[in-house]
């Protein structure tokens, strides 16, 4: 039984119960992930526990607007392909340098 934080203090937190449980999961997903808490320290150890102290907190919120941020994150991602392949490629001119030196 979960008793902190309560239902009653979450759902002022969000919309509805549905909202409460996407958003809860997401972001247990993203701790798991190894995305950075929001809080210095936790009661729970566990990821959907934490997830639901960050909400109530305060700490994270229900997006308003998912495919902008879907959008934000796919362009992320791709800056940093970008980037690691051009260290890959600065790295292959580096070793063929000191080969031919």
């Amino acid at each position: 039984m979960m008793l902190k934080p309560s239902i009653d203090a979450l759902l002022d937190r969000v919309n509805s119960k549905y909202s409460l449980v996407i958003l809860a999961s997401k972001r247990a997903h993203e701790l798991e992930a190894g995305a950075e808490p929001t809080l210095d320290s936790f009661d729970s150890i566990k990821r959907v526990g934490q997830a639901l102290e960050e909400i109530e907190a305060e700490t994270v919120v229900n997006d308003p607007h998912p495919e902008i941020k879907r959008a934000r994150l796919k362009l992320e991602e791709e800056e940093r392909q970008a980037r690691k392949e051009q260290e890959q490629k600065e790295l292959e001119t580096r070793i063929r340098q000191d080969q031919n030196a």
